[in-house]
């Protein structure tokens, strides 16, 4: 047996898993459906809960139960230390003004606390946490109660962080990852683009705990290049965007299959936090000249689903946050469950066939 073969061997055996295929917690894109796929193919489901209330969270394991009694893990992001919301609302709300007019306001976001503790009432293998480390209190109740914490790590400063406060697992995100940056810091995020190359050796030679490779990973020579750089296994999200169990918009599956490596952009006209995305006429219009900057987290986000309630103009606004990684024209548009088994059986090809 290999070392590539025992790491993978050990970390599978350790979370009840058939391959090293980790689903990444897509909120807004991990119906259960999606989950079941990839956990019924011997993978880990996921759920992004960020914006679920406490029953919601409930409801998404009960589903996911459902379908699969395999592994699965629910991510949270860790609330910021210091909160930018007064930053910049004004001038963004005026310029959301040419999308067309706002709908009603939302109602109040999730209580991060009243989602910990619904993580925890809903059991998942794993819960695992981005933007941040969950406090010492809530990672002995995670594993008090037989859970797992995987933290996500975008540097190596993170990720030995995450390894003394208490995480089994470092999930290390490289900047090449669809959807928002793992950044602990939120005014770094922008700035801090380090490639999953240079990322996992340094992170596994540095670490006790096991490292999950993530960013940029959408076929099986990505998959076998991140386990012979030390990792454990990987986590994938936008290889799987375009399986029916996604669901995704027709529009944004096409624009998927469409993008290069360098056509993704980091922006943060979503959410107020960076994240990788595709340059929608709605994105590219925050980068203009004479655009202000988008307002802080969470406020942005909160404008953003405020208009996508009012009446779009023009192009309008876009409907849903047009995630994509720098790897999103290898994914396939076949079922979850069967990429997942493609991502395995060809990694092994590339690892072993010699």
């Amino acid at each position: 047996m290999t070392e590539v073969s025992r790491r993978v061997a050990a970390f599978c055996e350790r979370y009840g898993l058939d391959v090293p295929i980790v689903q990444a917690p897509m909120a807004g894109a991990c119906p259960p459906d999606l989950a079941v796929a990839v956990a019924e193919a011997g993978g880990m489901g996921a759920d992004g809960a960020v914006l679920d209330s406490p029953e919601a969270i409930g409801d998404w394991a009960r589903r996911f139960r459902e379908g699969s009694s395999r592994a699965f893990q629910m991510n949270l992001w860790i609330p910021d230390e210091t909160s930018s919301a007064d930053s910049g609302e004004e001038p963004a709300r005026r310029f959301l003004e040419r999308f067309g007019s706002p709908g009603e306001v939302g109602g109040a976001a999730p209580v991060f606390t009243e989602q910990c503790d619904a993580l925890l009432a809903a059991r998942p293998t794993v819960i695992s946490s981005i933007m941040g480390l969950f406090e010492p209190a809530m990672v002995e109740r995670i594993h008090a109660a037989g859970i797992a914490w995987f933290a996500c790590a975008t540097t190596l400063e993170e990720a030995l962080a995450a390894e003394r406060t208490g995480a089994d697992v470092v999930v290390a995100q490289g900047v090449e990852a669809g959807g928002h940056r793992g950044t602990f810091d939120p005014d770094a995020a922008g700035r801090t683009g380090v490639g999953l190359l240079a990322l996992v050796p340094q992170l596994v030679d540095a670490l006790r705990v096991p490292v999950v490779a993530t960013g940029g990973i959408a076929d099986a020579r990505g998959v076998a290049a991140a386990l012979i750089l030390g990792a454990s296994a990987v986590q994938v999200g936008t290889a799987f965007l375009r399986s029916p169990e996604a669901g995704i918009a027709a529009a944004w599956s096409e624009q998927l299959a469409a993008a290069a490596p360098e056509t993704s952009v980091i922006t943060r006209a979503y959410s107020g936090r960076p994240g990788r995305a595709l340059p929608t006429h709605y994105v590219r219009a925050w980068a203009a000249d004479g655009a202000p900057p988008p307002a802080g987290y969470p406020v942005q986000r909160a404008l953003v689903g405020q208009w996508r309630r009012g009446q779009p103009t023009g192009e309008g606004i876009d409907r849903t946050n047009h995630w994509a990684g720098q790897a999103a024209r290898l994914a396939a548009t076949e079922s979850a469950s069967v990429i997942t088994r493609e991502l395995w059986s060809g990694a092994r090809e590339y690892l072993w066939s010699s």
